[in-house]
């Protein structure tokens, strides 16, 4: 415990980032609230992804490789990486610093960060399915990243090369090898890289038996209650405007993934932020069950086994809070999984209802974590992008380090809400 003494703190959202900090926050403890806009047990972007724990995704989302691979598709409503045009200000101010932030300097210096940040999470993962009872089905055996062409396991050999140097273990694999090490479905790659530190868990039971045990310890959660905007004065504070009225503390933590930023605009801040929608189809019974989760490379999207079930994910598609859904891009999905497993066809995956979420994504592929300069008790948790299963424990740690007066575990400069404010 710090020297701040025991606080109300008022977490808003309750995705699995929202209640790793209740999670913390109430392991100091804390008086803990929770404000959810969906009902108790309602969808949000925690439940339908691909449930990775993925140390080896130190390489930030602005990297100048994958700006190459973005920049020759990104108008393609079939590519994985699409961005609908439309005129909007924050948009291009975004992609601006987007493209900044993909210097290979920047880049470069992003990726030591982003391990620390993942391996720490890791443990602290591991921490919580034991005090779970292991209710989310935490699986450390590793994640393959599969390769169908020779070009893009020479790249991923490389990046490979670039997490050992980091101290992450990494194995590049024949197709022979993948398929020792995974031989629940038949795939067709010429290779694969294997990184044994990552893991899966299955994100409904991870949510589900967090929001248990919270509420076991006394944190209070407010559903269906949708946060609308936060009342300050003299540079603190003192309420959060809800559609349920008013709801005041001592500290805010603001996790509402992609619409933090709304929440942001009536205390003067602006937080560039970019929702990411992907999709997941969850097939319930299917013919053949890897073993091991999976990135697709060619196909960017991600395929993991669930408690006997089956999950494809992928595609980020940079078109507003509003757009609607694209069947093509759901079609990209399937047609990308059928490419590396022959034995399944697309309509195994005909009658299934996908899912959508949104991703918030900074414009240099690290979250935004810690107090802003202008505002002493509110406190930033989000743009986590597609690692917010991985990273939820460790911002939750270190959120409750802020408030409570603890010195971080981890230097936060980088991931400063403040880092895109004009001087």
């Amino acid at each position: 415990m710090g020297t701040g003494g025991a606080k109300r703190v008022v977490v808003i959202g309750g995705g699995i980032v929202g209640l790793c900090v209740a999670h913390a926050a109430r392991a100091r403890g804390h008086e803990v609230v929770v404000v959810e806009r969906e009902r108790d047990g309602g969808d949000s972007c925690s439940l339908g992804n691909a449930g990775l724990i993925t140390p080896s995704h130190f390489i930030p989302l602005a990297e100048p490789s994958k700006i190459t691979k973005a920049l020759t598709s990104f108008l393609d409503s079939r590519s994985p990486f699409y961005l609908r045009p439309r005129l909007d200000p924050e948009l291009v101010r975004w992609g601006a610093l987007f493209l900044r932030a993909s210097a290979p300097k920047r880049a470069a210096a992003a990726a030591p960060l982003l391990r620390d940040l993942l391996m720490e999470s890791r443990a602290l993962h591991v921490a919580l399915a034991a005090e779970l009872g292991d209710a989310q089905q935490l699986v450390q055996r590793g994640l393959l990243m599969l390769c169908r062409t020779q070009a893009g396991l020479d790249e991923e050999a490389h990046i490979a090369e670039r997490a050992r140097a980091l101290g992450m273990p990494a194995e590049v694999c024949s197709a022979a090898r993948a398929a020792e090490l995974d031989p629940g479905a038949r795939m067709r790659i010429v290779g694969a890289v294997h990184y044994p530190l990552d893991s899966h868990l299955v994100p409904t039971l991870l949510v589900s038996a967090l929001v248990d045990a919270l509420r076991a310890r006394g944190v209070e959660f407010q559903w269906r209650c949708e946060a609308t905007g936060l009342r300050a004065a003299n540079g603190r504070v003192l309420a959060l405007r809800t559609s349920a009225g008013e709801l005041a503390g001592d500290e805010y933590v603001l996790a509402a993934g992609s619409w933090s930023p709304g929440l942001l605009r009536g205390l003067g801040l602006r937080l560039p932020m970019e929702p990411g929608k992907g999709y997941s189809l969850t097939h319930p019974s299917p013919s053949q069950l890897p073993q091991l989760p999976s990135v697709l490379v060619e196909a960017s999207m991600a395929v993991t086994p669930m408690a006997g079930a089956l999950r494809l994910a992928g595609t980020m598609e940079l078109s507003g809070m509003t757009s609607a859904d694209r069947p093509e891009r759901i079609r990209q999905i399937v047609d990308g999984f059928v490419s590396y497993f022959p034995d399944f066809r697309a309509q195994d995956f005909a009658r299934l209802t996908p899912w959508r979420g949104r991703r918030p994504c900074s414009p240099d592929g690290l979250p935004y974590i810690g107090r802003s300069a202008g505002i002493a008790n509110l406190t930033l948790a989000t743009g986590h992008a597609m690692l917010g299963v991985s990273l939820a424990p460790i911002t939750g740690e270190l959120v409750a380090q802020l408030i409570s007066d603890e010195k971080p575990s981890l230097a936060l400069a980088a991931l400063s809400p403040d880092r895109y404010r004009s001087p």
